[in-house]
């Protein structure tokens, strides 16, 4: 029988596809590339066509050994990693590598992990397309200069271990413009006027005046004049309407609908999603087509006629718009749409499910509508009250699924209205109601909206967004973080029975939960590279880069031409940037004068973070700094809240002879009492903070130390019995080892103690041994 190795790229997919296969298949894992770009140096020698550097990792040479050594048993070498650029890349370092040959190698694709889709794959196999190999090429080479050119640049001119990046530092734009629009909003007030009417029959009908009033006067005047008014029904239109169901999803949709249906992150999407797909259960989930096969059309029927009827199926041909999609040629779909739910974890049993319904939903009928609008007259008035009703009539793909929305596209509610209503019929108003409303600011984006303005953008692709939002974060240019918001009061006018009457309310305003946030470092990075980079930080530029990865990857461009054309441009900035000298730090911001030192007051970036100075570098005194605290902003401080950090440290007095004192630290304020460090709650203001309290702070956590030491050893004071959060533990030479349960720790002794740390380290030798080995398998 012949020897057939297949390579794919994740153990878990290589378990699921090795099911599938009969005897005479073996099924290794690469883990990932076998082989990248150097990772501590340039790797690319833009001198020879911008040849990449590569170099198999130290801990990938063992395994590319095994490989090697397998292979050459084989008979036939089948490459199976994924079938969107980066899976080619992967086939193509692994034929490279391995010095497969043509005759015995065999490259075969597929967007399912299922029986038929591998043996259909196997009878069709292909050679590695060299196109989508150079798109991948030219994206890993292009962000490579882009990273290595201009992260010193960044060290030099703002703050060491600084980097950069294309389409992060877009994406960083983006989030700092929305913060600046969010701080220059300056909301407007308007007043929106609804009222209750009765018919005869005394039922009641909610409606709201066709437009809004600029001021409290105008909206007096109005309702005062609606005290005497006549009020009819002038008309009455009824209107079918339809509701079709959403696509199935992409990969960017789904990150979306995971976000705000779920709650998940869209790092932890894409993961969940990557599971679901090695196991064989959806399909591949790197993706921007919303096409589904045939087979997946006949099996959706089949499944909402089985659990619905016929008269909620309606089979559609749903077409790509995003220009370029070059991923999978389907959309995100369950692998069998018998499968309503499946095993595993409760986080990936909720995403299939979410998938499994938008699939369903996407194939079947409309849901139907009847919309009635009545249009109410007031005599001596053009302005007119409208009263909308809607009645669900058929509720189609509802029953299954109902897209959600992010903040900006909220929908209205729905509402029925009597049927009892005939045109020319008398109304009796039984309150008019004009509420002071408010403009709202731009919302801050969440992780799915900024997703959906990337894509709307043409900006990266389906396997960039998640690593994009993840990498800003950890550069620390942005954070996740949420707003309190403020109270504000608005008033309300009401005119019941004849009688005006004016009350006051108070609402929120700004609260927003789980936004992305520009950090000091990060807006000052990118006006920095808005100034001297404006190409790439145009949005346009970096949209149109996608699109040449996309005509390369259609061997429309040949990827060296595109790096040609990118670096005579783009290099000479980065030697003009790094020789240019500026008269202030970048990002630098005068406050004005300290009235005691007379000295200037300056916010910048410094070298842990931003900081207040008072002075500079020319004066003979050193300059003084202060960290700045996290609720203040280096956008937005005032030169007295400056001054206000420069209050601390200060000393409180003392305790049994040690001295008491109040700081400020990268992680907030504190009490410093000799060696210990005692974090300050926000509920105490560090500036006027009693020796009293402070002593209460220093007492309450010397306790909290005392209750975590349970035993403690004269003989060798480095070990220690802590109790801990997940019980006794021994702590010595800055490791802790765990203490059985069946063991009394306030027992043992100290040679105990040594013999549970020996048990502890040939346990974890053990589990070590064993995951090296299934690492191998």
């Amino acid at each position: 029988m012949q020897n057939n190795q297949v390579i794919v790229e994740s153990p878990a997919k290589a378990k699921t596809i090795e099911k599938f296969l009969g005897n005479g298949y073996k099924v290794l894992s690469s883990y990932g590339h076998i082989r990248d770009l150097k990772e501590k140096s340039f790797s690319v020698d833009v001198k020879n066509h911008f040849a990449p550097i590569y170099e198999v990792p130290a801990d990938k040479v063992k395994l590319v050994n095994d490989l090697k050594k397998e292979a050459k048993k084989a008979d036939m070498v089948w490459l199976a990693s994924d079938e969107d650029r980066e899976g080619e890349a992967i086939s193509w370092h692994l034929y490279e590598v391995l010095q497969l040959q043509p005759e015995h190698t065999k490259r075969i694709v597929f967007h399912e992990i299922t029986k038929t889709a591998i043996l259909k794959a196997i009878e069709h196999p292909r050679h590695i397309d060299i196109n989508l190999v150079n798109a991948q090429q030219a994206r890993r080479v292009l962000d490579r200069i882009v990273g290595f050119e201009l992260s010193p640049i960044l060290w030099k001119k703002i703050k060491p271990s600084l980097s950069a990046g294309r389409v992060q530092s877009v994406a960083v734009r983006l989030i700092v413009e929305r913060e600046r629009e969010v701080q220059a909003f300056v909301s407007e007030a308007s007043y929106k006027v609804t009222a209750i009417f009765t018919n005869a029959g005394g039922t009641e009908i909610r409606a709201e005046l066709g437009r809004r009033f600029k001021t409290e006067a105008e909206a007096q005047v109005f309702l005062q004049s609606c005290g005497q008014a006549v009020f009819a029904i002038e008309d009455i239109t009824t209107r079918p309407m339809k509701k079709s169901p959403a696509p199935p999803f992409t990969t960017s949709t789904l990150q979306q609908e995971a976000a705000r249906k779920l709650g998940y992150t869209v790092a932890q999407t894409m993961m969940l999603a990557q599971r679901l797909y090695e196991n064989g259960l959806i399909t591949y989930m790197r993706t921007d087509s919303v096409n589904l096969s045939d087979l997946a059309l006949s099996t959706s029927q089949e499944a909402i006629v089985s659990r619905m009827g016929e008269k909620y199926v309606h089979i559609r041909h749903f077409t790509t718009k995003t220009k370029g999609a070059q991923e999978a040629h389907e959309a995100i779909r369950p692998t069998y749409m018998s499968n309503e739910t499946i095993e595993g974890t409760a986080q990936e049993r909720r995403l299939y499910e979410l998938i499994w319904k938008r699939t369903l939903a996407s194939q079947m009928a409309d849901a139907e509508l009847e919309k009635t609008t009545a249009t109410i007259s007031i005599s001596g008035h053009e302005d007119k009250f409208i009263a909308v009703g809607e009645v669900l009539t058929f509720d189609g793909f509802l029953r299954v699924y109902k897209e959600s929305y992010d903040d900006e596209m909220e929908p209205e509610g729905e509402m029925r209205l009597p049927s009892t209503l005939e045109v020319g019929q008398s109304l009796e108003y039984k309150e008019i109601t004009a509420t002071e409303r408010f403009t709202q600011a731009p919302f801050r984006y969440t992780e799915a909206s900024l997703v959906r303005k990337l894509e709307e953008l043409g900006i990266g692709r389906p396997s960039t967004y998640a690593p994009t939002i993840s990498t800003i974060q950890q550069r620390g240019y942005v954070e996740k973080g949420n707003r309190e918001g403020t109270e504000r009061q608005y008033k309300i006018l009401s005119l019941q029975g004849g009688k005006m009457s004016e009350s006051t309310k108070v609402e929120l305003t700004g609260s927003e939960k789980a936004k992305l946030l520009p950090t000091d470092v990060g807006i000052v990075v990118n006006d920095f590279l808005k100034e001297y980079f404006p190409q790439i930080m145009d949005y346009n530029f970096t949209a149109n880069v996608e699109k040449q990865f996309d005509e390369i990857a259609e061997g429309e461009k040949k990827w060296t031409d595109v790096m040609e054309l990118f670096y005579e441009d783009f290099h000479p900035l980065v030697e003009k940037t790094m020789s240019s000298k500026s008269e202030h730090k970048v990002g630098e911001r005068i406050l004005g004068t300290d009235p005691t030192s007379g000295k200037q007051v300056s916010v910048k970036i410094g070298r842990y973070g931003p900081v207040v100075q008072i002075g500079s570098a020319d004066d003979t005194e050193k300059p003084r700094f202060a960290q700045l605290q996290k609720e203040y902003s280096l956008e937005t401080i005032t030169l007295e809240e400056a001054l206000g950090l420069f209050r601390l440290p200060r000393v409180l007095g003392e305790s049994d002879g040690k001295e008491v004192s109040v700081g400020v630290g990268r992680f907030g304020p504190y009490v410093r009492y000799d060696k210990l460090f005692v974090s300050i709650p926000k509920t105490m203001d560090p500036l006027t903070i009693t020796l009293a309290e402070a002593e209460e702070l220093i007492h309450e956590k010397q306790n909290a130390a005392a209750k975590r030491v349970i035993k403690t050893f004269e003989e060798n004071p480095d070990l220690q019995i802590m109790n801990g959060k997940y019980g006794p533990y021994i702590s010595y030479e800055k490791k802790n080892y765990k203490i059985p349960e069946n063991i009394e720790a306030a027992d043992l002794t100290l040679n105990a103690c040594f013999k549970v740390i020996e048990l502890q380290k040939e346990k974890a030798e053990t589990r070590k041994i064993r995951s090296t080995s299934r690492r191998k398998e």
